[in-house]
């Protein structure tokens, strides 16, 4: 089973990307083909799905995405081409926030999705998903200077920047990484 796969981006068609890595084109179903640019080298998630007699490969840009695809597959009625629709919505915390409040119309609007499948999607993953945040690089830029005013070196910045948890305010990531620096 393949986790991921390292390479370059040599071909976007309509429904796939041909992504070459070690002179191999794996050619990866993905929910956005034109959201990946031509010639970029990227980490891209994979699920292998085996259909007999076809074998299809799914490509996402997060893990986060690959579980989310994972769990609506998972859900009765709710198919690989269906759950790459409502994640070609580069919005995904807007589609986890409809389903954990119960929004059925919201879901409607991908296709291939009905009043039906809505609700039970929301039945079965109401309160079972989440995106992990993430620090943007601006907050990790904002904390390690504010870690290099007060003194601390790059190797202990590097250090505190890779344990803290992301935050909206930047102030409070300074505090957890002094936290981290004075342990």
């Amino acid at each position: 089973m393949y986790s991921y796969l390292i390479g370059k981006i040599v071909q976007i068609r309509p429904t796939y990307i041909v992504l070459e890595a070690n002179n191999v084109g794996y050619e990866l179903i993905v929910s956005n083909p034109y959201s990946f640019e031509l010639g970029t080298e990227m980490k891209i998630y994979v699920f292998k799905r085996v259909r007999e007699p076809d074998i299809f490969l799914y490509g996402f840009k997060t893990l986060d995405l690959k579980d989310l695809f994972l769990k609506l597959i998972n859900v009765p009625g709710i198919g690989p081409k269906s759950a790459l629709s409502i994640l070609a919505s580069e919005n995904t915390s807007d589609l986890i926030q409809a389903i954990d409040d119960g929004n059925a119309k919201y879901l409607t609007k991908f296709p291939g999705i009905g009043m039906k499948s809505a609700q039970q999607i929301i039945l079965d993953l109401k309160g079972k998903l989440s995106l992990e945040e993430e620090a943007t690089p601006n907050q990790l830029e904002d904390v390690a200077l504010a870690l290099s005013a007060l003194g601390y070196s790059k190797v202990e910045i590097n250090r505190a920047l890779k344990k803290i948890k992301p935050s909206e305010h930047v102030d409070q990531m300074v505090k957890e990484a002094l936290q981290i620096l004075l342990k």
